[in-house]
């Protein structure tokens, strides 16, 4: 029975997990009960004294690639449908900024996408998430770094406030120097 309960204390982390694959909240709960669905009838197959949050991780991963292959064969509407747009935008700063960074999150490709969530949300180590993947430790540390910086470049790219997350229109050569530094008024040139 304390498998059971272990699998219950992962709850939160696996809709953490869940909401980063899907990017819908309308589809996390879906997919962590189909996890947790497939976990507790496959219980048996699992080995104690190793890592639980792999496993389950693994059978959420594989769920959710199933899922695509499933629902690619059959689209119902496009993705910038006006339904998946938040209709009232956030009055706090922090939860702005914090929405920037999701959307900066969301906007990696998956294989990058799927580390950060792995190593840097879910606190996985280096190895546990090459198991999980079934990838090398260094590629894993690599798509870190990469996710990471990409990450960064793309909140550096992006008007601050944007409430719809777009990047500014390219300035041209009009707006920078013979060096390629930003001439604009109000643009700090380093």
């Amino acid at each position: 029975m304390a498998v059971e309960e272990d699998i219950v204390e992962l709850i939160p982390s696996l809709r953490a997990y869940g909401w980063f694959l899907t990017r819908r909240h309308e589809d996390v709960d879906d997919l962590v009960q189909d996890t947790l669905v497939k976990a507790i009838s496959k219980i048996d197959s699992f080995h104690t004294g190793t890592n639980l949050r792999a496993w389950m991780v693994t059978i959420m991963r594989n769920t959710f690639l199933n899922g695509i292959a499933r629902s690619s064969r059959s689209r119902t509407g496009a993705e910038d449908c006006v339904s998946t747009t938040l209709s009232t935008p956030a009055t706090q700063e922090w939860t702005v900024r914090g929405g920037e960074l999701m959307r900066a999150v969301e906007r990696l490709p998956l294989h990058y996408r799927e580390m950060l969530v792995l190593v840097v949300i879910l606190g996985e180590t280096y190895d546990s998430a090459a198991q999980i993947l079934g990838v090398q430790m260094g590629t894993v540390k690599s798509r870190v770094h990469r996710a990471r910086t990409m990450v960064m470049e793309d909140l550096q790219a992006r008007a601050p406030n944007d409430p719809l997350g777009e990047a500014p229109p390219d300035q041209g050569a009009a707006g920078k120097n013979a060096a390629g530094k930003n001439n604009a008024v109000g643009v700090a040139v380093s």
